[in-house]
């Protein structure tokens, strides 16, 4: 923007102009001012605007699961409050990795997101020798939306009623056992199950979470620990039998069903979902879609929702967020060594 400043008018008998340095002074300060506040009127327009179209959200697993059902819920409400469509694209397959590779592509504008549970960001990193993205130089995390316990689900067809029970059939007669993909959440908690409890099951995959509750309601596995946030339908259906749950104590949906810690003191294993962008989404997107989230659960109608589904709000910082990631990853690291999990 250019500013042209006309000459002084020449002093006359008549009319004597005198500008002191002071009032110049002034006149600039308010001059420079204007400019100021124009240039942020202007940002603020800019800012107002996002999204300016559809926001698509990746969810790196099948529909059906905890993952996929949480993402649903956040983008309901994010799209009522933006007046924008979200879309909820499904990318399973590779443990989470192909849908978060397609969003670490994608680009930095904001209205591309990645919605991963915990293991896609923390485990997969140590499982996959040649990972397709590195989750903390290629993804800015925004918000830690919810987390919640695991509970596990075995078939009808199962002789359990217990995890004693699952342990003593698994030291007789090989088991296998569900989940979302290799490194995926609900595999890494059965990992830490079995490690606990001294036994082995072998571990048959899926591309989500869904297929692999459908399969077990069919008979084709075993038992799974699932997100309970995803299995709830089916144990409350008759679907498949809930033995247990991974928080540490029983949770008000099935009071009935023990906690894994009254046979195995001290076990407990949660899982969560977050929302991440993409690196280079500019600084006031971020903090737009932290502020529109977090507003989100406050809202009663998504705290109820989030209750009935066993899942807790969370809300984190991205500050928070990145230094959760970072010390879970550490943890995870170490597990993975320890049960020799590893992509073949």
């Amino acid at each position: 923007m250019l500013f042209v400043i006309p000459p002084e008018a020449p002093a006359t008998e008549s009319t004597e102009i005198r500008v002191t340095l002071a009032e110049r002074s002034t006149r600039w300060r308010g001059m420079l001012l204007s400019v100021v506040v124009l240039a942020a009127s202007f940002s603020g327009v800019a800012q107002a605007e996002f999204p300016k179209r559809p926001v698509r959200i990746i969810v790196p697993f099948s529909p059906g699961g905890a993952t996929d059902i949480v993402a649903r819920l956040l983008g309901r409400q994010l799209g009522e409050a933006w007046g924008q469509t979200v879309v909820i694209d499904n990318r399973a397959g590779a443990g989470g990795n192909i849908g978060a590779e397609l969003a670490a592509k994608s680009a930095p504008d904001g209205h591309t997101l990645l919605f991963p549970s915990g293991s896609v960001l923390t485990a997969n990193p140590h499982i996959y020798k040649q990972l397709p993205f590195d989750p903390l130089r290629d993804f800015q995390p925004v918000v830690n939306v919810a987390s919640g316990p695991q509970a596990v689900v075995v078939a009808n067809g199962l002789p359990v009623r217990n995890v004693s029970e699952l342990i003593a059939l698994a030291k007789k007669s090989p088991l296998n056992f569900g989940s979302a993909g290799i490194g995926s959440q609900i595999h890494l908690a059965a990992e830490n199950l079995l490690h606990s409890a001294g036994v082995n099951a072998t571990h048959v995959p899926y591309k989500g979470e869904g297929p692999a509750l459908t399969d077990l309601a069919g008979g084709q596995i075993q038992f799974l620990t699932s997100n309970l946030s995803a299995a709830l339908a089916f144990v409350m259906s008759g679907k498949v039998r809930a033995i247990a749950v991974t928080s540490k104590t029983r949770v008000p949906q099935l009071p009935e069903v023990p906690a894994v810690a009254e046979t195995i003191p001290g076990f407990e294993n949660l899982g969560w979902f977050g929302l991440v962008a993409p690196s280079g989404v500019p600084q006031y997107i971020i903090t737009r879609l932290h502020a529109d989230t977090i507003a989100v659960l406050r809202e009663a109608e998504v705290r109820k929702r989030f209750a009935d589904l066993t899942l807790a709000p969370v809300g984190n910082t991205p500050a928070e967020f990145t230094r959760a990631i970072r010390e879970e990853s550490a943890r995870w690291a170490r597990v993975v060594s320890e049960r020799g999990i590893v992509a073949k």
